[in-house]
């Protein structure tokens, strides 16, 4: 069987909401497009994972201040006219600002923003390896039921969300923080039959915790968790089922989501019987992947500290907006918050976004080059929608003009695409 070669400007690896703000954001400049992703849909994390609240478009300060445009303002525009946008709101116990998102509105509005967009797409396929001449990737070898094909292009985008292109092309990555330690993983709950009349109190789910523990159950790992209605639903989303996992390592993931869902199971009992309202609930849906935060970094031109983060730091070669505190999450423990100075936000440089050993490289979403605070904020996908939108114009201007573009170039394209820099 011959194998297939395809050829593009611009190849996004990834196609969660750094993907597509990548592919969308080179298709807007003329470059013939192609993003690949694994999954039956786009949306990452959204969609496979059910984290369906977007974090990170606005600053956390009043009044509400819009940090992300381009891209991802067209998704809101994209949900709003299907009738399923619905923030932003402010979470009462945090005071953060939040998008609560509907996964199949979710991944209808990111399907029209690629085909509108003119972008090729390939879902159902996993890249498996790739071809490097000197410090240029030349192709990527992908896999589909198939069989193998090639994919050449002038420029790549890694939005994979585990560096997966730039580890297998030799460019410098690094696992989680100096000791290789990484945030914990989350398997999101979906709760039905939860009476919608009844207050959601974050203390009360604490209690029922607490108690089912006394009756016994050493089953669940974290006490203090995140529980929101799904605007639109009678649904009620609730993140408490935590393991320590490596995104990377099929036998830690498989350890993982099964010991989440017995979790959820175990959660569910907990609730059902303590809970107020919670008498005739369900477990609607897990996951279906348990949410994995970190895995790899990559190694860029310039490492975004949490210092900078946390002072609302601003650069030159500013390309996207940060606005969401540093939020670190460890197994079994309630998330900790650090602010940004004033509730403001930061600013990301496009160094951060250029893979240090492969000129034709570019990364966006939580694989960007950061510190392990600056990561804790950066990670999430609001932010990702703007580092995807800056990547995939980078490597738009690249195949277009032969070289890297200077960073002003590529701030006055992204501003005449709507993007806030």
């Amino acid at each position: 069987m011959s194998q297939q070669t395809l050829r593009y400007d611009v190849v996004v690896v990834g196609g969660g909401s750094a993907g597509v703000a990548a592919a969308v954001g080179a298709a807007n400049l003329g470059a013939k497009t192609l993003i690949v992703e694994r999954n039956p849909y786009f949306g990452g994390a959204a969609t496979h994972a059910s984290v369906l609240t977007i974090c990170g478009l606005f600053a956390q300060r009043e009044p509400l201040e819009p940090v992300v445009g381009g891209v991802g303002r067209r998704l809101l525009e994209k949900l709003d006219e299907i009738g399923k946008y619905y923030g932003p709101l402010r979470n009462p116990g945090s005071g953060n600002v939040i998008v609560p998102l509907d996964a199949e509105g979710t991944k209808f509005a990111l399907d029209q923003l690629i085909l509108e967009a003119g972008v090729d797409a390939r879902l159902h396929t996993t890249v498996i390896g790739c071809d490097v001449e000197r410090d240029r990737i030349r192709a990527i070898h992908c896999f589909h039921h198939g069989g193998v094909f090639s994919i050449e292009a002038t420029s790549f985008v890694d939005a994979s969300g585990e560096a997966d292109l730039a580890f297998m092309s030799g460019n410098g990555v690094r696992y989680g923080d100096e000791e290789g330690r990484v945030q914990a993983g989350t398997l999101v709950m979906q709760f039905g039959g939860v009476s919608p009349d009844v207050q959601l109190h974050r203390h009360q789910f604490t209690a029922a915790v607490w108690q089912a523990k006394r009756q016994g159950d050493t089953v669940l790992t974290k006490d203090r968790g995140m529980v929101i209605r799904l605007p639109g639903s009678q649904h009620v989303l609730a993140l408490f089922a935590d393991e320590a996992v490596n995104g990377l390592d099929s036998a830690s993931l498989t350890q993982a989501e099964m010991s989440a869902r017995r979790q959820a199971w175990a959660y569910l009992e907990a609730f059902r019987q303590h809970v107020p309202g919670f008498k005739d609930a369900y477990l609607v849906a897990t996951g279906p992947s348990i949410g994995v935060r970190e895995t790899r970094h990559i190694d860029g031109e310039y490492r975004l500290t949490g210092e900078e983060v946390l002072n609302a730091a601003r650069f030159e070669d500013a390309i996207a907006r940060g606005g969401w505190p540093v939020e670190v999450h460890q197994p079994g423990e309630p998330p900790r918050y650090q602010h940004i100075r004033d509730r403001a936000y930061y600013e990301i440089p496009l160094r951060s976004l250029k893979a240090r050993d492969r000129t034709n490289l570019w990364c966006a979403g939580r694989v960007i080059d950061c510190d392990p605070t600056a990561f804790a904020s950066a990670r999430v996908m609001g932010t990702a929608l703007a580092t995807g939108h800056a990547a995939g114009v980078a490597a738009a201007l690249q195949a277009s003009y032969g070289e890297a573009p200077a960073a002003a170039t590529v701030r006055e394209e992204l501003q005449r695409q709507g993007a806030m820099v």
